[in-house]
């Protein structure tokens, strides 16, 4: 064992789950590792809605999702894990001596005593417009993600989709572009009730029953889109300097698949106690589904979840150890 470096725990995902557990790991004392296949942490939050705001943290009334990773980032680095990025681990194999071997693309392994999974939803990538000439100007006036919303600024801007990061996108580049459109194909969001109505309250132009059909453009950037009506088929031009496409994203839990742990759909089955199938890896966040629980896929949750697995993970390693920490306000930090 002596020509391995072997971690107390090892976290495979940096997003807010990943990073709260390795925060907590440090209160306990345990050598921690954090693995992540994106070049940054922060995860989903970080890639997908850094600009939006998020309302269901205790202790920010909103707080934008930049923000929120910066803090937990800087939480989650306190103790002196290890990190490492860009990474992706292909296979997860418990040896004869129990130490777990994590290995990753690039041939790297990892050796750990126990194994943290909060890889969110696994890979994801976004639902991509059909719409003509789309492919032609994404990332010249089409987006799918929008890490700086300052390219938006006194723009006329088109947005298509009706789930939450198209209302909330909406919301939140109202007052800031020259012109919000919104298009949406049906009558009915998927997205949180007050900001629907909030969203129809603000003079926010939403076009219901329409659908982005091309893109039109100068060769280099667009200048405009042919929006129809999907009733009657009727066509609209309109000119808008940018198009944010928000009509969901795909998940795939790729490697994860051939770990050799019990997985229902795109979930890792465990307990009440974030115990995978296999002994000495745990699961938290969106990726978990704990046996009796009402599944939710929340920041708030992985949380919990993260707190919950880390603690018995102490246990697993130093059976010596409570599962119960104690308050961290009682602690010398």
């Amino acid at each position: 064992m002596s020509e391995r470096d072997i971690y107390d725990i090892t976290i495979v995902g940096g997003g807010p789950t990943g990073l709260f557990a390795s925060f907590y790991a440090g209160l306990r004392q345990m050598k921690t590792k954090v693995i992540d296949a994106l070049e940054e942490l922060g995860g989903q939050v970080a890639v997908l809605y850094p600009e939006k705001f998020i309302y269901d943290v205790g202790g920010f009334p909103k707080i934008t999702g930049k923000d929120l990773v910066k803090g937990m980032a800087e939480q989650a680095v306190k103790f002196n894990p290890t990190v490492v990025l860009g990474e992706r681990i292909m296979k997860v194999e418990r040896m004869s001596d129990g130490i777990i071997r994590l290995e990753a693309s690039n041939g790297q392994h990892h050796y750990s005593k126990t194994v943290l999974v909060a890889a969110g939803v696994g890979a994801f990538s976004p639902n991509r417009t059909d719409a003509l000439n789309a492919a032609q100007y994404e990332g010249r006036g089409v987006y799918y993600f929008l890490k700086d919303k300052s390219i938006m600024k006194q723009k006329k801007v088109l947005i298509v989709g009706g789930g939450d990061s198209a209302v909330d996108w909406a919301l939140n580049l109202h007052q800031w572009c020259s012109d919000i459109k919104l298009v949406h194909r049906r009558d009915v969001f998927r997205a949180h009730e007050e900001s629907v109505a909030e969203m129809m309250r603000s003079g926010i132009d939403v076009k219901l029953f329409y659908e982005l059909k091309e893109v039109l453009g100068d060769g280099e950037r667009v200048t405009g889109a042919v929006i129809s009506d999907n009733r009657t088929k009727v066509e609209s031009r309109i000119d808008v300097d940018a198009i944010l496409v928000n009509i969901g994203f795909r998940a795939d839990l790729g490697p994860i698949k051939d770990w050799g742990l019990q997985i229902v759909g795109r979930e890792i089955s465990a307990t009440g106690r974030m115990e995978t199938s296999m002994p000495g890896v745990y699961v938290a966040g969106d990726i978990a589904a704990p046996e009796g629980t009402v599944k939710m896929n929340l920041i708030v949750t992985g949380f919990a979840q993260a707190a919950v697995a880390v603690n018995i993970a102490k246990k697993y390693i130093d059976p010596n150890a409570r599962v119960f920490p104690g308050h961290s306000s009682e602690m010398s930090i």
